[in-house]
């Protein structure tokens, strides 16, 4: 029956070799599965970064554009304000220079130069 033995113990080491194969097998799986999951996730989160930089990038641009929309309205508004002014300044002189003129343009007028 030694021969016997031989062929059990053979199927025996052979099924044991096939469990573990299978055993294996779904170890590798069950890796490749959580290793997908968390490859899944990291996109996600990837995305979920990239939305949330591109909301930061957005705030903070629309930050800089009314600080400086705001800074150009001021510089506006005194540039009307520094105009205004030169432009009555300019009336006053020619208004102090008119009877000047008009007496200039009589005599002129008259040949009493």
């Amino acid at each position: 029956m030694k021969g016997g033995e031989d062929t059990d113990t053979e199927r025996t080491l052979l099924q044991q070799i096939r469990d573990k194969e299978r055993e294996l097998g779904s170890r590798i799986e069950s890796a490749r599965e959580k290793t997908t999951t968390m490859i899944a996730a990291a996109h996600s989160e990837a995305d979920d970064l990239v939305c949330t930089a591109e909301g930061m990038a957005k705030t903070a641009a629309e930050q800089v554009y009314w600080t400086e929309r705001g800074r150009t309205e001021t510089e506006i508004t005194e540039l009307k304000r520094a105009a205004e002014e030169e432009t009555a300044a300019a009336l006053a002189r020619a208004e102090r220079n008119v009877p000047a003129a008009a007496d200039a343009i009589v005599r002129y007028v008259k040949g009493e130069q």
